[in-house]
């Protein structure tokens, strides 16, 4: 067995179990536009993982879209953490929600080898009624992917497994857009090229890739590597017995240990938060940073564990009552590449907005406040982003063009977080087409949005035509756009998929 081998465990789908959903159910869990789990049904029917929601609603018309709870998946993943760490490990780190890695080395000594090790894992999750996969290679990257397949890949073998996937694996779409184009279909291509011109082409995000692709772990999973000159601490005065005013602190924390890191010029791939209770017990989790999570997030993730440690009563399990510290340790510092955006973009936020948000955040979850951002598209909805207080905007879609096909002014007042289905007829009721040629079947009679009533056309334009990415099968579209007025006032945005009108968004 390799001194640096990982364990990962991974609990399929655990964000479509978070939400109660029936086995048969078709449903979809979403974040922003992207699908980020979704059910088995769901996936019958074409749905997969990143997937845009309006081609998650073509593959699946009864899709049953809920948005992301990550506070809620933490409260039902802790009990779980924990039985780990009591049964089959003593320290563990949290990836996300349903994924944790630790070093196989100890336990798998302890268990009688890697494989019983897995095994013991897979059963102990199993105990709390959710199904789990196991995986264990010599980096996390590695056992993650063999955890989906519940394999053991062997010592030194990580680059020779990983070579056959396709480089969408690596999780960094432009990155495997652009490789696709220069004829690199699959890691073991990619790891195949050197290093430094890797580099020079793909910038630091790319080299990380690289070295994921080769097998090398860029920060080793260790039970342990803090420095205890960033940790930031809270003590409370009396015991606090509340977990909102905790909540609210570790955001405050959050941002004081950015500051410090960043005045180091640094960044920690692993955060421990714990909480030293009134009787003299600590309570800690570890939580896989990667320089990526910004304070709200934090915060959000502490919520969740002191949430799930409250309704397992750990908290009140002693004599004395209360949480009297709260500690935010960072661990496996490494050279900072970058620093997170501000609530207005680039401009400073003022100090008051940001007490305003973080309050409103922690009552109300991550996204209640968000600001907005110019994007690039065609339609109207793709055009503008709404990034969460305190997150990094990806700008994975900069607004500079050209964007043929892109929509005309004017633009309309209220535009559908999901469309509405719709129907558009000639003076005969049936069905108006559109051509391959753009041509229309007949002229638009009477235009019907569900909600809406149905009523007479007075006038319309387009239609505009819209081929994206038709090099992806996955995320390819080809729609129609056309604007209707109608007779009693109203004016529509309306797109053809699939021969299925909806009505995309409102004029007023």
């Amino acid at each position: 067995m390799g001194k640096g081998r990982v364990v990962v465990g991974w609990i399929p789908d655990l964000p479509v179990l978070t939400i109660g959903a029936q086995a048969a159910e078709a449903v979809a869990v979403m974040h922003g536009d992207a699908v980020v789990a979704c059910s088995a049904a769901a996936r019958a029917a074409g749905v997969r993982r990143r997937m845009r929601l309006r081609v998650a609603l073509s593959r699946c018309p009864q899709l049953r879209v809920v948005e992301r709870d990550l506070a809620a998946e933490m409260r039902a993943f802790e009990p779980v953490a924990r039985h780990l760490e009591d049964t089959v490990m003593p320290r563990l780190e949290v990836i996300r929600p349903g994924l944790i890695a630790a070093p196989a080395r100890g336990p798998s000594r302890y268990w009688g080898g890697e494989q019983q090790l897995a095994d013991r894992l897979v059963a102990a999750v199993a105990e709390l009624d959710f199904p789990a996969r196991a995986g264990i290679a010599d980096t996390v990257f590695t056992a993650a992917l063999a955890a989906r397949a519940g394999q053991l890949v062997p010592v030194g073998a990580d680059a020779a497994w990983l070579a056959p996937y396709p480089v969408g694996v690596l999780g960094l779409p432009r990155l495997t857009e652009l490789l696709n184009r220069l004829g690199i279909h699959t890691v073991g291509q990619f790891a195949a090229l050197p290093e430094d011109k890797v580099l020079a082409r793909f910038g630091s995000e790319g080299a990380a890739a690289h070295r994921s692709a080769r097998g090398v772990e860029a920060r080793p999973l260790t039970a342990r590597a803090s420095c205890d000159d960033h940790v930031v601490t809270y003590a409370f005065e009396p015991a606090e017995q509340l977990l909102e005013p905790v909540t609210f602190v570790a955001k405050a924390l959050a941002e004081q240990l950015h500051e410090r890191l960043a005045a180091a010029g640094v960044v920690c791939a692993r955060l421990e938060a714990g909480i030293e209770l009134a009787d003299g017990r600590t309570l800690t989790r570890i939580f896989r940073h990667e320089g990526r999570l910004s304070a709200l997030a934090i915060a959000e993730r502490v919520r969740g564990v002191l949430q799930a440690w409250a309704d397992a009563g750990a908290l009140d399990a002693g004599g004395e009552r209360g949480i009297v510290r709260l500690v935010l340790r960072p661990e496996q510092l490494s050279a900072a590449t970058g620093r997170q955006a501000a609530l207005f973009g680039e401009r400073d936020t003022p100090e008051e907005v940001e007490r305003a948000a973080a309050r409103v955040q922690a009552l109300l979850g991550h996204r209640s406040v968000v600001r907005v951002e110019l994007g690039g598209g065609r339609g109207p909805a793709d055009r503008v982003r709404l990034v969460p207080f305190g997150d990094l905007d990806t700008g994975d879609r900069l607004p500079t063009g050209p964007w043929p096909g892109r929509l005309p002014a004017p633009h309309p007042a209220t535009v559908y977080p999901t469309w509405l289905p719709a129907q558009l007829t000639d003076e005969d009721r049936q069905p108006v087409t559109i051509s391959g040629r753009l041509a229309l079947s007949a002229a638009p009679s009477h235009v019907a949005v569900e909600g809406h009533g149905e009523a007479q056309v007075a006038g319309w334009a387009g239609p505009w035509p819209v081929l994206e990415q038709w090099w992806d099968r996955e995320r390819s579209r080809r729609i129609a756009r056309m604007q209707i007025a109608a007779a009693d006032g109203r004016a529509w945005l309306l797109l053809i998929e699939h021969g299925r009108w909806w009505a995309e968004a409102h004029y007023g």
